[in-house]
């Protein structure tokens, strides 16, 4: 009778802690949202993301540490035991071990992640976290994880620790091209030359917004909506025409020339108010700019000379130019001002 009593208690107390790990999580869960969206206030986007991030991990670390109590109640789960060297562990407390500290460094690195992109985002400027911040912390999470695992079974890691420093400088030797482009991405976030937002132009064949960058490539968004991955190494070795730096609005060059027989003066006026037209009414002008003329230089057919413009986005500047280019040749051919066809004189000696 004693036996079954204590039967019966053991599941007992296994549904009690097992429920009660249900409840706890249901109420936990209700924190962590309630505290956020607290705390972001009217952002909701960024709150769904701080707990889109958090909840899953928060909710694992939990329920196996409820399960663990709830299992532990039963007699039947303390009887296996396994051997690692001379010492002896109890295989639940071991299993339970592993799961339990995966598990927290899996929170722990979801928890700096989201502190780093709010860091990043307030303090240096960026959007959103670079993928390669996030895979850096990550990986040093689950290391750390991994010897304290180790650690826990009595396992001297001082040689695994030796072997693994010359395993490293093995793999380095075989993979330079890899952790060139890893380190060359550490110095892009780092030195911020671009970063992800930007709009950037490599050469004439090479240019985009940045995506994201990773811990070999960088990827960039082109005009044509196609994905450009360039290795880090390259990226950082080329010459780069960052639009979105130092300021997000960007000044606007467009030339032109007219012919030699026309009235220069008129020219230069007609092009500002074509200009100022353009900068008051086109979406994406700075609205409060004064565009400025200047001539350049006496060319084979005709006069050149560029108007400068100013819009505040990058994106912004093929729209602007477009509308500019064709207001300008109406008002041209309005006033009887010609653009003149690539001549030239011959001149005959008898």
């Amino acid at each position: 009778m004693l036996e079954e009593n204590l039967f019966d208690n053991q599941y007992i107390g296994f549904l009690v802690v097992l429920l009660g790990t249900i409840i706890i999580l249901s109420i936990s869960y209700f924190i962590l949202k309630f505290s956020i969206k607290k705390i972001a206030g009217n952002k909701k986007r960024y709150a769904d993301y701080i707990i889109q991030k958090l909840a899953k991990p928060l909710i694992s670390v939990i329920f196996f540490f409820g399960l663990y109590i709830a299992l532990y109640q039963l007699s039947i789960s303390r009887q296996y035991v396994f051997n690692v060297g001379s010492n002896q562990f109890l295989l639940l407390d071991s299993v339970f071990f592993i799961i339990l500290t995966l598990s927290v460094a899996y929170f722990i690195s979801r928890v700096l992640t989201v502190v780093m992109l709010g860091w990043m985002k307030v303090k240096r400027g960026f959007k959103r976290t670079p993928g390669l911040i996030n895979k850096v912390i990550t990986f040093a999470i689950f290391i750390i994880a991994v010897f304290v695992i180790l650690g826990y079974f009595k396992v001297d890691i001082a040689p695994m620790v030796a072997g693994v420093g010359l395993g490293a400088v093995v793999i380095g030797l075989a993979l330079q091209s890899t952790l060139n482009n890893f380190f060359a991405g550490v110095h892009l976030i780092s030195d911020k030359p671009i970063e992800v937002g930007n709009y950037i132009e490599i050469d004439e064949n090479t240019k985009g917004t940045v995506v994201d960058i990773g811990w070999r490539s960088t990827r960039i968004c082109t005009l044509a909506d196609n994905l450009l991955i360039i290795p880090n190494g390259k990226l950082a070795e080329s010459n780069i025409t960052n639009f979105s730096k130092p300021k997000q609005d960007m000044s606007l060059w467009v030339p032109c020339g007219v012919a030699y027989e026309s009235d220069l003066r008129k020219v230069e006026k007609i092009s500002i108010e074509v200009a100022k037209e353009i900068q008051k009414t086109v979406e994406g002008a700075v609205k409060d700019f004064e565009p400025a003329f200047r001539y350049r230089e006496f060319g084979d057919s005709n006069i050149n000379f560029i108007t400068i413009l100013r819009v505040s986005d990058p994106m912004k500047r093929f729209i602007i130019r477009n509308e500019f280019i064709k207001a300008l040749k109406e008002r041209f051919d309005k006033e009887k001002i010609e653009i003149s066809w690539p001549i030239r004189k011959i001149y005959t000696i008898k």
